[in-house]
């Protein structure tokens, strides 16, 4: 398959009450399936809303076939893979910020979150463990990777999905609009198209982004997915402050014209890198440099 008809599924979530906005993601599907795409991308924490708090134990769900919310959206995976947030509890009864990667029934992958903001208007660290595990994996249109909204402004993450093989770099986010600009756009907007954007151009690949929109516990989030493919060209757009679902198509041949130009993934030093890293974090007794 060469080309990747993507749909952005930009939605208004409704906080805590996963049975309605089970509804939503099934419509929104269906209308996807309509339009022939092969993937549709739905944001951060998509089934449950974003400032859940205390709510968190009682909107969380399994991945499984025997879960009542993820049976029918597993069914619905037979005729298009699907991507969707959630609150993950393991076996333990800690909590995650999570997004599933369904196709044919089955889930491929799910990542947690890795990087929990909690600053300014951002409290993720009180209610949700954080995820320990970065890593690409196989589907029908290729190699792709997943990150949720904090994961992508840490550079080590897509960073190591790029070496772990993934060619789609899958984005999704609950991300409140902040500051004004002169144009229609919030200064988050800004900064989070140039990045997304910079990496799509850096790492050679095709970065697509699903952001929620609509107002929560004094929020508002703005929307305005995007798909840029591997030389940092806009392929789609979604709307500012609107649910709307946008369709990009992806040329998957993009991949080898842009990377045969610009060798960049061929030349990169991993051993290079993995020595300095153990260099940095060995004089340093794994601390002054990594936050912890």
């Amino acid at each position: 398959m060469t080309i990747l008809k993507l749909a952005l599924a930009q939605i208004n979530t409704k906080l805590g009450d996963v049975d309605a906005n089970l509804e939503k993601h099934l419509d929104l599907i269906g209308r996807a399936r309509e339009q022939d795409a092969g993937l549709i991308l739905f944001p951060e924490l998509s089934l449950t809303g974003y400032t859940l708090q205390d709510l968190t134990p009682s909107v969380a769900h399994s991945p499984t076939k025997d879960d009542p919310i993820f049976r029918p959206l597993l069914e619905a995976s037979q005729e298009i893979d699907i991507v969707v947030g959630f609150v993950n509890e393991d076996n333990r009864h800690r909590f995650y910020i999570a997004d599933a990667y369904l196709s044919e029934g089955e889930v491929l992958h799910v990542h947690h979150k890795v990087y929990l903001p909690t600053y300014g208007l951002f409290d993720e660290g009180r209610f949700f463990a954080l995820g320990d595990s970065i890593r690409a994996f196989d589907t029908r249109f290729g190699r792709v990777g997943m990150l949720i909204c904090e994961d992508f402004w840490h550079i080590s993450p897509p960073y190591l999905l790029w070496l772990d093989g993934a060619d789609i770099l899958l984005l999704t986010s609950a991300s409140p609009g902040r500051g004004l600009k002169d144009d229609d756009r919030l200064e988050s907007a800004r900064w989070v198209e140039h990045t997304n954007r910079a990496y799509a151009n850096l790492f050679t690949s095709f970065v697509a982004h699903s952001n929620r929109v609509g107002y929560e516990d004094g929020l508002n989030f703005w929307g305005g997915g995007t798909v840029y493919d591997p030389n940092g060209e806009l392929i789609a757009k979604g709307p500012y402050h609107e649910e709307a679902l946008t369709f990009a198509e992806l040329d998957l041949n993009q991949l080898h014209r842009t990377r045969a130009r610009l060798p960049l993934l061929r030349d990169e030093r991993t051993a290079l890198v993995q020595r300095e890293l153990r260099r940095i974090l060995e004089a340093n007794d794994g601390t002054a440099h990594t936050g912890r």
